[in-house]
Parts: structure tokens; sequence; C-alpha cells
């Protein structure tokens, strides 16, 4: 058996489960989608906000699925500190249908999208993930790949802020979100190479 073979037995349960809780969150996250109420294009308009953070949740998700994806890919040791950390990120995700919900209908006010932001920030923390995973496989690329982990960190910096701004003004709030979508979109080339 090549290490590649039997790299994907050993991630591959985390993996196929994670993988699974992301496709159950988008999916709860479409039922979340209203067809407008009216036939014209100002019915449609109202729908705007809650399309809007709907892309932006989806994206998201998409952008942690991926990474997630090629981070398992150069893992070779799953242990319990592995499997926590995952869960701990895949709850912090689970939220996102509901705070998606909650900012599509009240996007104007300040607690939505400082609780957005924070189950962004809370989501960006957990994803420590990669950290769980070099200290169960010290000799792994991973370790090597990470490194210093600059957009991590500027992304839990950008989150806090988000925060913070959210109870000046939502929109800087849902600003700083798209940023950091917009830093991550592009999968981590570390990792993906």
């Amino acid at each position: 058996m090549s290490s590649d073979s039997s790299q994907i037995v050993r991630t591959h349960r985390l993996e196929a489960f994670s993988d699974g809780v992301m496709a159950v969150i988008i999916t709860i996250m479409a039922f979340g989608l209203k067809a407008p109420h009216g036939t014209n294009l100002a019915a449609l308009r109202a729908q705007i906000p809650h399309l809007l953070v709907y892309v932006l949740s989806f994206v998201n998700i998409g952008i942690y699925w991926n990474n997630h994806h090629h981070l398992l890919r150069r893992t070779e040791r799953i242990s319990a500190s592995v499997m926590w950390a995952n869960l701990d990120l895949l709850f912090w995700l689970s939220l996102l249908p509901v705070m998606t919900e909650w900012v599509g209908t009240s996007y104007r006010h300040t607690e939505p999208a400082a609780a957005y932001a924070t189950v962004a920030l809370l989501a960006a923390i957990a994803y420590s993930l990669a950290r769980s995973i070099i200290a169960a496989n010290p000799q792994s690329p991973v370790s090597t790949l990470i490194g210093s982990d600059v957009k991590g960190l500027a992304s839990i910096v950008v989150y806090v802020l988000a925060i913070g701004l959210a109870f000046v003004t939502p929109w800087a709030s849902y600003a700083l979100d798209v940023l950091v979508a917009v830093i991550w979109i592009v999968p981590d080339r570390r990792l993906a190479r």
C-alpha cells in the first residue's frame, strides 16, 4: 500500500464526516431562502439582502471545505485532539445558517451583524485545527507549509474589527466579513500544491 493510500485511510473518516456536515449546513441555509412575495422586480429586490448574506455564508463554507480538504490530504495521522478540534470547527460553522437567516431578515441592525462576525471569528479560531494536526504530525509537511499562518491571524484580527464596527455601522462589519472571504477565496496555496 502506498503512503498516499494509507494516508487516505487514516483521514478518510474525518474528511467524510466533515464533508457531510458541511453539506448539511449548506442545505439548511438553502432551505432558509424564501421565494419573493410578488411577481415583480420590487419583490425580488426585497430579497437581495438575504441572498447576499446567503452567498457570503455559502462562500465561507466553501472556503472552509476546500482548505479542510487540502489540509487533511497533507495529514498522515489523526489524534483525539484533531478530532475534537474538527468538531469545534464544525460546531461554529453549523451556526452559520442561523446567523444567515438573522442577518438576512435584520441586516440593518447592530446585533445580527456583530453575531455573524462573532460566529465567523470563532470558526476562524477553531480552524486552528491545523495546529492540532501539526502537534499530531510533527514531521509532516503540514507543519512546514502552515508556518506562521499570517492569513489565519489576519482573518482573526479583521473579524474582531468587524465585531467592533458592527456597533458603529453594520455595513462596515459586513464589508470586513467580505474582505476575509476575498482573502481566502483562492485555496490556501501552501496546502493546495
